[in-house]
Order: structure tokens, then C-alpha cells, then sequence
């Protein structure tokens, strides 16, 4: 007879099968299991369970017993006191746990039925506290299906023109003008909109935004025109026009004409979102879209959803533009009027000093640098002051410069994860700004070395898809966020952001909710701080580069000292000017025009907008200053290079 044989026989013997007790050996365990039911409310609930006592030895153990030994043991453990404890926990488990499901409205045999099935070798108050556990994933599943839908209930993406209530009662009529950089575009309707009783125009950059301020200031000396940024606001009393970056446009006051320039945003992946309100939200009876070809599928579809009439120019580039017939290959085959474009703060501060020291004077230009700062090096080219500009795709958008030339250094460009080739968009919106109308006839491109030559020339020729015409993007507001807390309970801005995006409803994808990576990482970071949802909102808005350390820690003090209710206050002292370096000083910008930022939506905790805009002005001109005496070491090193090359002679 084999020793499991004997020990169901002892079992046996003892009369422990007949009160419902067996042995089992299991998970290197010998143990006891009670079976039994209870009665709850006309519910029968079976088990078969281990007591709290009911694990016996491990296997090893257990043979090694002599027989006398192993049925001490099972009398012990299998006690009626024993079986009559467990049967008592069971029944006040089964009470506690069909009030909790009553709560929920489930049924509680849905989780009762594990007493009996869930064969386990665990004790019973381990079985017990997984069946909880089932419950109360149950239970956050409901929720979150109840929630789920109650978002769905609160939020129609089909419906979102209809929040823009000025713009939905206006009449509105859109005019397109689209075509490549040099067709005359932007200048066909800023002619409109300053012929216009009243307009805005809204830009995708602060240094456009500035550049058509003063265009419409220029047109018409008794125009009243305010500037309107995230960081920077000239208000003009009494003023009929504004120039605005997309994100500020007023939804609220109607105008006569408005301009939403680069119309092609409406595919960006971060903030075409705005470009989705904009045209959306525009409250204005005539509104021009201005931007690439490619675009034209996309505005005619808005056009038909909005019900708006439409009229489409295509317009042609006025200068030729033109390949040239090889690549330029060396330093010295640089001339003046050249734009040379790399993709990196790093790489164009390489080719600045190369290009200085090659005998050519520099205008710099590249993403870091502030609004003010591009905008005086690239005075300086125009004005003839330098010879070659160097800077990355940052020309391509925002600055009217007299270039002849545009000279890739590389086709190759980091797109946040990876580096990869540019698309033949940004190609094209790169070479397009050599040629400037009325000041060359012509336009080229090349290549600084061959390969970058060949690849310019295909991108060049390569036909650019349409934008897609469905699919725009919707940014959450803080209107969505509160809509979908007062449905849920949610305070978690992380988990609204979610719902946002997962949750509602969205019938035939024409919009569709987005959120960026930036936001959401730091909502997740910002929902440890007791902060309302408002507040927390505005702050995962903040223009800063969480790359950036300096720039991180300042907005997470910012965030922390809100959350204190603490205020918080810039010293004019407190800048640093002389000891700066060139990396210093750019931070500082970012910094302070981070601070306006926010000073402007949250007055009381930091109210120093305007000193924040004079320190950020006076980190600009320390920048400038900086870059200028760069380039002037430069060229005196080459100049003295070349002095004793020629004294050795």
C-alpha cells in the first residue's frame, strides 16, 4: 500500500471524511481541506477551504511521521472546533462581502463561488483577502466603464465648432492663399487685414507675431495694432488690430479680418491643435489662410464642416529657384549672401567659426535664441554687416532675409528620439527662402558636400502629400477638464488628461483629442502637489524646456512655491550680466520669458512681469553682444593667421 493510500485510509479510520475533511498533498505542502456550505439570505455558498491550522508539514516531513504521529496531528487540526471556526469566518466573510457587492450593484455569487473553486493550498483568510481583491477590481473596472461613458456623455468632438459661439453666429467666409515661400501669400492678405476696420493676425511664432506688428504699424501710421504673446503684450488704447501668436487667439471679440499664417500647422503634431481652434474660432466675418499648397485638401474640408464658403488662390514663387550644378565642398567657395543651415545649437556655432574663420563675416540664428536676439543678427544681414547667416531650420519660418543661396551642411535632423532624414516639406520651406523677391532675381540651393547635394536635389523634386483631411487636432481646455471631473470625481490632472484623450467622444474622427508627451509627464509630476486642477493646468502649459536642468528645477520651484501659496518674486540683482557665457545667457532668456508667462495668468504669485520682460531683454542684448564679439575673435584670429602667412612669405 503507497503512503497516500494509508493516509486517506487514517483519514478515513478517524471519521474525518465524514465531516467533510480531506488530506491533500499540493505546492510542497500536506494540508487539511474543510468542505462545507453556508446559508445567506436563501443562498447556498459552498466551500472547500484550508483552515487557519489546516497546513499539516511539508511532504519530507510528513513521511518521516510515524503513523500514531500523523493521526494525532489530523485529530488536532481536524477538530469539530476546528471545522466550526472556519464554517463561522465563512459565514461572516459571505455577509461582509454580499454588502460590499450590494454597494456596487453585483452579485455576490460572481465572487463567492472562488470559495469552493479556487482549490488552493492557502489558508482560508488568504483565499478570502483575494476574492476582496477581485472584487475591488471589479468594482475600479465599473467605475472606470461608468466614468468612461459618463465622459463620453459629457464630451462631443463632433460638437466642438459649436463652442466657439461668436465665430459659429458670424457669417464667415474663408479665403485661402496658398503656394511656396517667395509667392507673395503672406503679403496678399496682411494688405487686407491692414485695409481692414479691425483684424488680427495670428502667427506660429513670437518673432513673426513682432515682425507683422510693426508691418501693420508701418502700413498705416494712425493704425492702433497691439502685440499679443504668451510672454510678451503691448496693448495700444483703443486699438483695432492685434498681432498675436495662434495659441492667444481672442475667441471672443468679433473682427473684420483675420490671418492665420503657416496654415500647414494644422498637421504639427504638438500644436496643431491651435491651428484647429483658429480656424474654428476665428471670430472674424473674412478669414485668410496663408500657407503650403499641400494644405488645400485640409482647408476645403474644415471649410465644408464649418459650413463656411471658401475661395482658394494657389499662388507661384516669384524667383526661380534652381539646384546648383554641384555641391560647394570647400569653405572658400562660400559667398556672400549665403544662408548655411545645420540642425543643432552646437553644429552651427562649428560652421559660425569655420565660416569666420574662412574670412566671412556671420549672423547667427537658431532656435535657442530669443525672439529679440534672431531678430538683431538677422538685421545685421540684411543691413550687410555680415556676409553669410549660419543657423538651423529657424530661418525657414519667420525671418524675410535678403538670401541668395541656401547651403545644407546635412539633410539629417534629431527629431526628439531619433535622427533622421527631413522630410521633403521642410526641405523645400528651407530652400525656398533663398531668392527673395525683389532682391535677387534667382534663388539656389546645393549641398556642402556631395552627398547632402544629392539628397537636396531629390527631396527638392519629390511631390509632398496633402495634409489629411480629417483627424484635427483638439487640445483639452480646462472647460473639458472641469466637464469631465464633474462627471467622474477625478482631481488627478494626469488622469483627466487621459480620459481626455481615451474617453470622449469622438463620432467620426473628423477631430480627434491630442495631448503632448511634455504635458502629461508633467501633469503626473504636478498631481504629488495639493494644487487645483486650474492651477496645475496652467502649470503643465509653461513654456520651458524640461531638457533644460536649470530651466526644470526653476518651473518645479515655481510649481512648488503655487502650490504654498507663496509668491513668488524676481530681484533685479538677481541677474547675472558680465560672468554669463553664451549658454547662460540663452537659459536666462528662456527663464524670464517663462516667468512673464506665467506672471500674466497667475498675477498674484508672480507679479514681476514687467521686470521679468526687462531682464529677459537684458539677457538678449548680453547674447547678441556675446555672439558679436565671438564672431569679431573669429575673424581677427583669421586676419592674423593670414598677417604672418603673408610676413613668412
Amino acid at each position: 500500500m503507497t503512503d497516500f493510500d494509508d493516509d486517506e485510509q487514517l483519514v478515513n479510520e478517524l471519521g474525518l471524511t465524514a465531516r467533510g475533511i480531506q488530506l491533500a498533498k499540493q505546492e510542497g505542502r500536506v494540508f487539511l481541506r474543510f468542505t462545507g456550505s453556508v446559508q445567506l439570505d436563501g443562498l447556498r455558498i459552498p466551500y472547500d477551504l484550508v483552515p487557519q491550522q489546516g497546513v499539516l508539514a511539508k511532504p519530507s516531513k510528513w513521511r518521516k511521521l510515524e503513523r500514531e504521529g500523523r493521526a494525532a496531528l489530523l485529530l488536532e487540526r481536524g477538530s469539530e472546533a476546528a471545522h466550526a471556526a472556519l464554517h463561522a469566518d465563512v459565514e461572516a466573510f459571505a455577509a461582509d462581502l454580499r454588502e460590499e457587492c450590494d454597494d456596487y450593484g453585483m452579485k455576490p455569487m460572481d465572487f463567492l463561488h472562488a470559495l469552493e473553486d479556487m482549490q488552493s493550498s492557502e489558508p482560508a483568510g488568504q483565499v478570502f483577502d483575494r476574492i476582496r481583491q477581485r472584487l475591488e477590481h471589479a468594482v475600479e473596472r465599473h467605475r472606470e466603464e461608468r466614468h468612461a461613458e459618463r465622459t463620453r456623455q459629457s464630451i462631443n468632438l463632433a460638437e466642438y465648432p459649436d463652442t466657439f459661439e461668436v465665430a459659429r453666429r458670424l457669417p464667415r467666409k474663408f479665403i485661402a492663399y496658398l503656394g511656396p515661400t517667395n509667392s507673395g501669400k503672406t503679403h496678399k492678405a496682411m494688405e487686407a487685414l491692414a485695409k481692414a476696420r479691425s483684424g488680427v493676425y495670428l502667427a506660429p511664432l513670437r518673432l513673426l507675431a513682432l515682425e507683422n506688428y510693426e508691418r501693420l504699424q508701418a502700413a498705416d501710421p494712425d493704425l492702433k495694432v497691439s502685440l499679443v504673446t504668451g510672454e510678451e503684450r503691448r496693448i495700444e488704447e483703443g486699438a483695432t488690430h492685434i498681432a498675436s501668436t495662434v495659441e492667444m487667439l481672442d475667441t471672443r471679440t468679433p473682427v473684420e479680418v483675420a490671418v492665420i499664417d503657416e496654415i500647414q500647422m494644422l498637421s504639427d503634431r504638438d500644436r496643431g491643435a491651435a491651428w484647429t481652434a483658429a480656424v474654428c474660432g476665428a471670430p472674424a466675418r473674412t478669414v485668410y489662410l496663408v500657407g503650403a499648397a499641400e494644405a488645400r485638401r485640409a482647408v476645403e474640408a474644415l471649410a465644408e464642416r464649418l459650413e463656411c464658403e471658401i475661395e482658394v488662390h494657389i499662388l507661384k514663387r516669384k524667383a526661380p529657384l534652381s539646384m546648383e550644378p554641384s555641391a560647394v565642398r570647400k569653405l572658400k567657395s562660400l559667398r556672400k549672401g549665403d544662408a548655411v543651415i545645420a540642425f543643432s545649437r552646437r553644429d552651427v556655432l562649428m560652421w559660425r567659426d569655420m565660416v569666420t574663420e574662412a574670412g566671412l563675416s556671420v549672423a547667427t540664428v537658431y532656435g535657442n535664441l530669443s525672439p529679440e536676439v534672431r531678430r538683431a543678427q538677422a538685421q545685421r544681414f540684411r543691413d550687410g554687416q555680415a556676409d553669410v547667416v549660419v543657423g538651423t531650420d529657424a530661418i525657414a519660418m519667420g525671418l524675410n532675409l535678403p538670401i541668395q543661396r541656401v547651403v545644407m551642411t546635412t539633410t539629417v535632423k534629431y527629431n526628439g528620439v531619433e535622427e533622421e532624414e527631413i522630410p521633403a516639406a521642410l526641405a523645400r520651406q528651407i530652400a525656398g527662402r533663398a531668392g527673395r523677391y525683389g532682391v535677387h532675381e534667382e534663388g539656389h540651393v546645393a549641398g556642402y558636400d556631395d552627398e547632402t547635394h544629392n539628397v537636396m536635389r531629390s527631396l527638392l523634386k519629390e511631390k509632398l502629400p496633402p495634409l489629411k483631411a480629417t483627424g484635427f487636432a483638439v487640445a483639452p481646455t480646462l472647460e473639458h477638464l472641469h466637464r469631465i471631473a464633474a462627471v467622474t470625481g477625478e482631481d488627478s490632472l494626469a488622469r483627466l488628461l487621459k480620459r481626455f484623450v481615451h474617453n470622449i467622444d469622438v463620432p467620426d474622427g473628423f477631430f480627434f483629442p491630442r495631448i503632448t508627451e511634455e504635458q502629461f509627464e508633467r501633469a503626473e509630476w504636478l498631481d504629488t502637489l495639493p494644487l487645483s486642477v486650474a492651477d496645475k493646468f496652467t502649470l503643465s502649459l509653461v513654456p520651458v524646456s524640461s531638457r533644460v536642468v536649470t530651466l526644470q528645477k526653476a518651473w518645479e520651484h515655481w510649481c512648488v512655491s503655487l502650490s504654498r501659496q507663496r509668491v513668488t518674486r524676481l530681484h533685479a540683482g538677481d541677474q547675472p550680466s558680465g560672468w554669463m557665457n553664451l549658454q547662460e545667457a540663452e537659459d536666462a532668456c528662456r527663464l524670464y520669458s517663462a516667468y512673464a508667462w506665467i506672471g500674466y495668468r497667475l498675477p498674484d504669485y508672480f507679479p514681476d512681469v514687467a521686470l521679468a520682460l526687462d531682464m529677459s531683454r537684458s539677457a538678449s542684448a548680453r547674447v547678441d553682444s556675446i555672439l558679436q564679439d565671438q564672431n569679431s575673435a573669429n575673424r581677427r584670429r583669421q586676419q592674423g593667421g593670414f598677417g604672418r602667412r603673408n610676413g613668412r612669405r
